[in-house]
């Protein structure tokens, strides 16, 4: 490009040309210039958390009577627009930069001082003003916490609350269709379809509680700490009252932490909260799996249920239809135990005072939290809600199960019981017909006891 499509920015480094057009300033363009190594940015999560934690620092810093009235109104009004979307262009950093994240704190730093010295009308420093009472060591941390808990409470919760209303309700509607129950891919005893969508529910609802109490961790905000935990440069008050701001601003509950030390040298409560959502990940893959074994066929499958057609499944074969929405969940499953295991890793490289890998922390963090989101929802409402029972292939296998024999081991025993089941496999018969012939039960009875219906009840049937 030619020199005019440029200007000359300075640091404390010295001179560098940055585009003409840019928000950004002299930091973050070394920072372009360092760090060419993949097309990852911060999330506009993320970028939403950083605008509101710099527009609640110059709230806070005015009513300590530290920060001049118009420019700190400048900074607030700029740091909305960023928490907004409006800037979300000049935010280029790459996610793989220097481990504090200082970067993308300077980015941001460096943008809303551009857009409030316009506005303000006498010139906002990056560093002295929009900065003030802050590092990156405790900002890029907070950003990490408010962005996690505003998706995790906006988003992620109110979807996982949905997919488990959406088994209990699939599960109430088709709460009299029996089915045979599978162990290790086995048939085994009878159960209800509301009994195995119900186990589902659970599983999410578990998740929804491991995910409410890892929160209660993430709350505790590492603002105030500034650059190793001691609070330098900082007002006493800083802490508390910032976290009361950034609560009313973002619309969550969040407080100061008790200990800055932890906050700044481990990622102790994100990897906890990546831990929960990894469990969610591997209750998604279960579901999913379980509904692509019971829609598999049609023919020579299992073929219990048949789930929406979406799609054509196949570009040679026409008329297959695959089950595209389980496949992308496990996908995502995938995703984010990979994510998971990057956040650990991440997670343990606090040297001293210092975590040093925040940025992908933030990265992965952020998007297993929305895949999840999404992923829930597209589950419950393209698959599960509305799948329909083959009725006639769920009777089939129920009446040829030798494993109903199980029912008749109080009255007759196992080891007759296992001779009957044999005997029931070996040559194709059902069980009632084989348990007429070698015991004393009548017809009745045995109608009674093997009724597939009454056992998905429980119990000794006598």
């Amino acid at each position: 490009m030619a020199d005019e499509n440029y200007r000359i920015e300075k640091d404390s480094m010295g001179e560098l040309r940055v585009p003409k057009d840019a928000l950004w300033g002299a930091q973050s363009q070394r920072a372009i210039e360092n760090f060419p190594i993949s097309d990852l940015r911060a999330p506009r999560a993320m970028i939403n958390a950083l605008g509101l934690i710099k527009a609640s620092a110059a709230q806070v810093n005015r009513d300590l009577g530290l920060l001049d009235g118009d420019i700190a109104k400048a900074i607030m009004d700029a740091g909305k627009k960023v928490a907004a979307g409006d800037y979300d262009d000049h935010f280029p950093v790459d996610i793989f930069q220097t481990g504090s994240g200082t970067s993308t704190n300077m980015n941001t730093n460096e943008v809303i001082a551009h857009v409030a010295t316009e506005t303000a009308g006498q010139t906002v420093h990056p560093n002295d003003h929009v900065n003030m009472g802050q590092s990156s060591n405790d900002t890029i941390p907070t950003s990490i916490q408010v962005a996690a808990v505003v998706e995790c409470e906006q988003h992620l919760l109110p979807a996982l609350r949905h997919l488990r209303d959406t088994l209990h309700n699939k599960g109430e509607e088709l709460a009299d269709v029996v089915k045979t129950g599978r162990t290790h891919l086995m048939d085994a005893m009878p159960v209800r379809f509301d009994q195995e969508l119900g186990g589902w529910a659970a599983q999410i609802d578990s998740n929804i509680a491991r995910v409410e109490s890892a929160l209660v961790r993430m709350r505790r905000l590492a603002q105030g700490g500034t650059a190793v935990g001691t609070g330098i440069n900082a007002h006493p008050e800083f802490g508390q009252r910032i976290a009361k701001a950034i609560s009313e601003a973002a619309r969550c509950e969040f407080s100061t932490s008790e200990n800055y030390f932890e906050c700044l040298s481990s990622q102790d409560s994100a990897v906890e909260l990546s831990g929960q959502l990894n469990t969610i990940a591997v209750s998604i893959m279960k579901i999913a799996n379980d509904l692509r074994w019971m829609n598999s066929g049609p023919l020579a499958g299992l073929g219990e249920i048949q789930l929406p057609a979406l799609q054509p499944g196949s570009s040679i074969m026409p008329g297959k239809v695959n089950p595209v929405i389980p496949e992308a969940a496990t996908m995502v499953a995938a995703q984010v135990m990979g994510n998971h295991t990057t956040i650990t890793v991440s997670g343990q490289a606090g040297n001293f005072q210092l975590n040093v890998m925040l940025p992908v922390v933030a990265y992965n963090l952020l998007q297993s939290i929305e895949l999840l989101t999404n992923t829930s929802r597209v589950l419950a409402d393209k698959a599960i809600a509305g799948f329909t029972v083959n009725q006639d292939n769920l009777d089939d296998a129920l009446s040829r199960n030798p494993i109903l024999v199980t029912a008749l081991n109080s009255v007759i025993g196992y080891d007759k019981g296992a001779a009957i089941a044999k005997q029931a496999y070996k040559e194709g018969r059902p069980v009632k017909e084989l348990a007429m012939e070698q015991t004393d039960l009548s017809e009745e009875e045995l109608d009674r006891l093997l009724d597939p219906a009454e056992l998905t009840k429980g119990g000794i049937k006598q």
